[in-house]
């Protein structure tokens, strides 16, 4: 007889594992039954989920928890992460094609916020035409536009869910799944409260080292003593290094890492940080939990700001060296990630629309778009700066960004970046009052050299929210920093605001108002300055960094030439008192900026350049005027035009000659430094 032995029959790996992840799921159960109902085809179920929340509230353990569900039904999943989502809508249908010809299929959005540009175009053009049967899932930290939640079109077919934290029950439930002992069960919900990463990291911890929880007391700083305990003993100081790098910058690679830490062995940092239970790995690189970022980065900060800032100026120049290097696609990419290391800055904060909801894509300038520039310039400022907007069209095409509804061409805000050259067109200053002032503002302050420019944002039109900090003056921005690296022969960039006063608040400490208001119509305007010879952009992000304010672009004892030719003057009148030169104007100026014995080095400096008329045989006698009458001593003029061997009428005449020339010599050395004098 023989015998057979039957295989016995069990449940498949995929589904004991999603079985065991229900098991370990806590909460949220409306919105899990909410999405069984669409699963099971309810009349009345709803077709798209929207869920939003703060970081770390458990949005993408309820995405997940959605998916094995979807899973188990037998549905075809399109998982998109929004982080690197493409801004072209259509790579983004071609991602999610599947959704349009699959009856049934599920597309998961997950991380939302970084591509909620795309919701108007979702809503209006992409959904309607998903095919039967299919459900979407988005999840992000903000909630959807009002328009959709209100249209009564989508009330039947939409689900929004705002998750918020888990409630006492819950909360034990999920300590309890995670391994946390009871001991220590008091101790971690008091400071945890309900937010589930908190909880999740707190149970870890406790796992790590039982009965460390009952050691933490009730604080504002959960998350970093969380993480803190996480990490534990920072295994060397190259390590802690590592993690600066990956608390700032937006995305590391092991590349990113090297040029940070340059000799170290980034292979096992990266190896290390990766493995960090906060971490998250993605195609283009390692980022931790943003709640857990913040905490880390405001860690290491409090610890050890000035490695912090070291550590951040690092990052900068590694991005701009991939700004200047890679293609312009590549690098406004980059320039990104640069401005995302100061969006803890004021000055950045308050400009910059980190949040991504301005649906708009930038674009050139197509022909048929005038009119519709020209009708927004009416419309926001006036037809006298409409009619300029025609003339800078006509003149400088390709200065002009047109931003677009993305998925559709419905323009909704246009910018234009002027490039001024030397020397001035005429028929710009005749034309434009505002071009007009900022040529005068320049020329009275520090004149382009020949092969210079001024560049000039002159028009940044969003009619729905003009000249307010908004995705639009984002876009603009961007590109203008990115030009700004880039450029070589820039001497003035100009921005141009009619709510000056406000705007002037909003710069403090990166640009300088000019002071000058010039008048299109009845609109008055205001110009924000920097001069990118005085204080080049590696300069001015430094100065961004430090929180010190950019230097104005003036001269010494004001904002025009003849104020310097007056500083000259007066430090040329107490030469012969040491107690007077000491605290000339003069001393002010870039002549000496850098000097540790200012006094001394300015005397030197002027009588360089009285020595150097001298060598001009059409200055001889000017220089001679000039040393009669302040270096020798003379008592009077009259005594200096004797000593000079002139006639006092003479005198007078090669006298002003040369406080001209020397005015206008050491002018050019202020701006330029010291050159040889042809």
């Amino acid at each position: 007889m023989t015998s057979s032995v039957q295989a016995p029959v069990g449940r498949s790996l995929g589904e004991r594992l999603r079985q065991a992840r229900a098991r370990a799921f806590v909460g949220r159960q409306g919105e899990v039954a909410a999405f069984g109902a669409a699963l099971r085809g309810e009349a009345d179920a709803a077709l798209v989920f929207y869920i939003h929340g703060p970081g770390g509230i458990g949005k993408s353990t309820l995405v997940r928890r959605l998916a094995d569900e979807a899973r188990h039904e037998g549905r075809l999943l399109v998982e998109l992460d929004g982080r690197f989502v493409s801004r072209s809508p259509a790579d983004f249908e071609k991602s999610a094609q599947t959704l349009l010809e699959q009856p049934g299929s599920v597309l998961i959005v997950d991380s939302f916020e970084h591509c909620q540009w795309l919701q108007t175009w979702l809503w209006q053009q992409f959904l309607p035409r998903i095919a039967d049967g299919a459900l979407v899932i988005l999840a992000g930290r903000e909630a959807p536009a009002a328009e959709w939640t209100a249209d009564p079109g989508w009330a039947g077919a939409l689900h929004v869910a705002e998750l918020g934290p888990l409630d006492e029950v819950e909360a034990r439930r999920l300590l309890a799944v995670n391994g946390l002992s009871s001991a220590s069960e008091e101790a971690v919900l008091r400071f945890a409260g309900g937010n589930p990463l908190a909880l999740s990291l707190a149970a870890a911890v406790d796992a790590a080292r039982p009965g460390a929880a009952r050691e933490w007391s009730p604080s504002g700083e959960t998350l970093r003593t969380l993480i803190a305990g996480l990490i534990g003993e920072v295994p060397s100081p190259e390590h802690r290094r590592a993690l600066e790098v990956v608390a700032q910058a937006y995305t590391t690679t092991e590349e990113l890492l090297q040029a940070a830490l340059p000799g170290q062995d980034s292979h096992t940092l990266f190896a290390w940080l990766r493995n960090l239970p906060f971490m998250e790995a993605t195609p283009y690189g390692i980022y931790p939990h943003d709640a857990a970022r913040e905490a880390v980065s405001g860690d290491l900060r409090w610890r050890a700001p000035n490695a912090f800032t070291e550590m951040r100026r690092r990052l900068m120049a590694e991005y701009l060296r991939q700004i200047r290097e890679a293609p312009e696609d590549q690098a406004a990419r980059v320039s990104s990630q640069l401005y995302y290391l100061f969006r803890d800055v004021k000055s950045v904060g308050e400009i910059w629309v980190w949040s991504r909801k301005g649906d708009v894509q930038d674009d050139p300038l197509r022909p048929e778009d005038a009119d519709t520039l020209i009708r927004m310039a009416t419309e926001c400022e006036g037809p006298e700066s409409a009619e300029l907007v025609r003339y800078w069209i006509e003149r400088q095409p390709q200065a002009f960004s047109v931003y677009r509804m993305a998925g559709d061409d419905r323009i909704i805000a246009f910018a234009a970046r002027l490039v001024l050259p030397v020397p001035a067109a005429p028929e710009d200053l005749a034309t434009d009052p505002v071009v007009a002032a900022a040529w005068e503002y320049c020329n009275s302050t520090a004149p382009p050299a020949e092969g210079e420019h001024i560049a000039m944002t002159r028009f940044c039109i969003y009619p729905e929210a003009y000249q307010v900090p908004s995705p639009v003056i984002t876009l603009c921005n961007s590109r203008t920093q990115l030009e700004i690296a880039r450029s070589r022969g820039r001497s003035f960039g100009m921005l141009v605001y009619q709510d000056a006063e406000t705007w002037s608040r909003r710069y403090k400490g990166t640009l300088a108002d000019a002071g000058v208001r010039p008048r299109v119509g009845d609109k008055t305007y205001g110009l924000f300055v920097n001069d990118w010879r005085q204080v080049p952009f590696e300069a001015w992000l430094n100065y961004i960094i430090t929180a010190t304010d950019v230097p104005v672009p003036a001269a010494p004892s004001g904002t025009t030439r003849d104020a310097f030719g007056e500083a000259v003057r007066e430090a040329l009148q107490h030469w012969r008192s040491p107690r007077s030169f000491a605290v000339a104007r003069l001393l002010k100026s870039r002549l000496v900026a850098d000097s540790t014995d200012p006094v001394s080095d300015l005397r030197a400096v002027i009588q360089r350049a009285v020595d150097a008329l001298g060598q001009d045989p059409r200055s001889i006698k000017a220089q001679e005027a000039l040393v009669a009458t302040y270096l020798s001593g003379a008592p009077t003029q009259e005594a200096a035009a004797r000593r000079a061997g002139m006639s006092f009428s003479t005198y007078r005449r090669h006298l002003r000659h040369g406080l001209d020339s020397l005015g206008d010599l050491l002018w050019e050395w202020d701006l330029h430094g010291p050159r040889e004098r042809s």
